[in-house]
């Protein structure tokens, strides 16, 4: 029970530090309200939210291996299966990912196959 509250304080933490992160400067003010409410209302399987528009990163993506891969800052990287949102929708019309960088590391807290339904 106790390495549970553990997992749970580090993923509300997490999303909360991707939140303060989050920034916009402008670069989204055209986006159509429905489309920025999807961005603002996409939450995780486990019930945090993905964050914003500013967060999400439109992308390629690959299968292999049975699981998504999609490439961050130069670098393919799995998808875990935690993160797979499959239930949202997709209005963009792009696969999109949510991460954050954590102690050295690029977590993936969301993605989007561009398929989605």
């Amino acid at each position: 029970m106790r390495r549970f509250a553990q997992i749970i304080l580090l993923a509300c933490l997490s999303a909360l530090t991707s939140v303060a992160l989050a920034f916009d400067n402008g670069q989204y003010e055209n986006v159509p309200a429905d489309i920025r409410a999807w961005f603002k209302g996409v939450m995780a399987p486990n019930g945090v939210p993905c964050c914003d528009i500013s967060d999400g990163h439109r992308t390629e993506y690959d299968f292999r291996e049975g699981a998504y891969w999609v490439p961050i800052e130069g670098q393919w990287m799995a998808v875990p299966d935690r993160a797979i949102i499959r239930d949202r929708g997709n209005p963009v019309g792009e696969a999109v990912v949510w991460y954050v960088h954590h102690r050295g590391s690029i977590v993936i807290s969301c993605f989007v196959p561009a398929d989605a339904v």
